[in-house]
């Protein structure tokens, strides 16, 4: 059946065994924990929910297109829908992966759409026979991977917006500005799925939940870095905020400068033109026409009247 992305049998020792569709399809509860890992967007994936008993309650969840980080603790099991950033190459790490996971003692099962680096990460330590060794460890196990991944993204974008801060002091650009902005962005969508996150991990440290002591611990600890993280990214989107606007005021001030001497230079030049496209209309009759010294005459009108508007435009201090 197609929808199977993988099926792995946890050993309880830090390893894992493989499965093919048709042992995933026999598996019963006495032969150890199986983590079954779907794509959901594949047509079988809910037949796959249906042969192992999952309830049409939370088969629909397993399979909703759109989700946002919750975790909910039920009488026989957990179901956690969790976000993390992507790293895909030449993907936007603010493109946030979700993946679903329904979660008993004996079984996890887990969607998603997109290829998530966790997850692919805990394969790999499985595979080695250093990955997590029961169901609820998976889940902390998984949790604490994203949360690194997060903080590593996190640290770029502090990265960026302290570069961005130095550039701007040194060359004032729009371009910049329109990074910075998109840099806000990214801050906003990763605090967009974090908070939520945030709280469902906090749900899950509830005692009356499913985890043992040290997964609780474990747990309160990737708790705190989240934590830390929702801090860094307020910080990091207030210095971008104000980087922005300090950008965007000194370039209205360079424009309204640049502006500032236009006008002064067309306070100063119209009144010459006026004079000079006066005189030169062609007519008969113009003063001094025929004085070999007309012309220097008018030059020193000009400059008399340059000296003038200029004395006035000073008092004025306005240049």
């Amino acid at each position: 059946m197609k929808g199977l992305v993988h099926a792995l049998l946890l050993d309880g020792k830090g390893g894992a065994e493989p499965l093919n569709d048709e042992q995933a399809l026999a598996w019963q509860p006495g032969q150890g924990v199986l983590w079954l890992h779907l794509d959901y967007t594949l047509p079988d994936a809910e037949s796959w929910l249906t042969h192992h008993g999952v309830s049409p309650l939370i088969a629909e969840a397993l399979l909703a297109q759109e989700t946002r980080p919750r975790a909910s603790l039920m009488r026989d099991g957990t179901l956690v829908y969790l976000r993390g950033v992507n790293l895909t190459p030449g993907a936007l790490p603010e493109d946030m992966i979700a993946v679903r996971l329904w979660i008993t003692p004996e079984r996890i099962i887990s969607t998603q759409r997109r290829p998530l680096k966790a997850v692919t990460d805990m394969l790999t330590d499985l595979s080695e026979g250093v990955g997590p060794q029961h169901a609820y460890g998976l889940l902390v196990n998984l949790v604490d991977r994203l949360t690194w991944n997060i903080e590593d993204v996190v640290d770029q974008v502090e990265d960026q917006i302290g570069g961005y801060e130095e550039v701007g002091l040194l060359r004032q650009s729009r371009g910049i500005r329109n990074e910075i902005g998109r840099v806000r962005r990214r801050v906003s969508v990763l605090r967009r799925y974090l908070a939520p996150q945030r709280d469902a991990l906090s749900r899950l440290l509830d005692a009356s939940g499913p985890l043992a002591d040290a997964e609780r611990g474990l747990l309160r600890e990737v708790l705190d870095r989240l934590l830390r993280l929702l801090e860094d990214l307020d910080t990091a989107r207030e210095h971008a905020t104000i980087a922005q606007e300090d950008l965007s005021n000194r370039l209205a001030d360079d424009l309204n400068r640049r502006m500032y001497i236009l006008a002064v230079v067309s306070v100063i030049f119209l009144p010459l033109g006026v004079l000079t496209g006066l005189l030169g209309v062609n007519l008969a009759g113009i003063p001094a026409s025929e004085s070999p010294y007309a012309f220097a005459g008018f030059v020193a009108i000009l400059l008399t009247v340059v000296a003038a508007i200029s004395l006035v435009l000073k008092r004025n201090r306005w240049l």
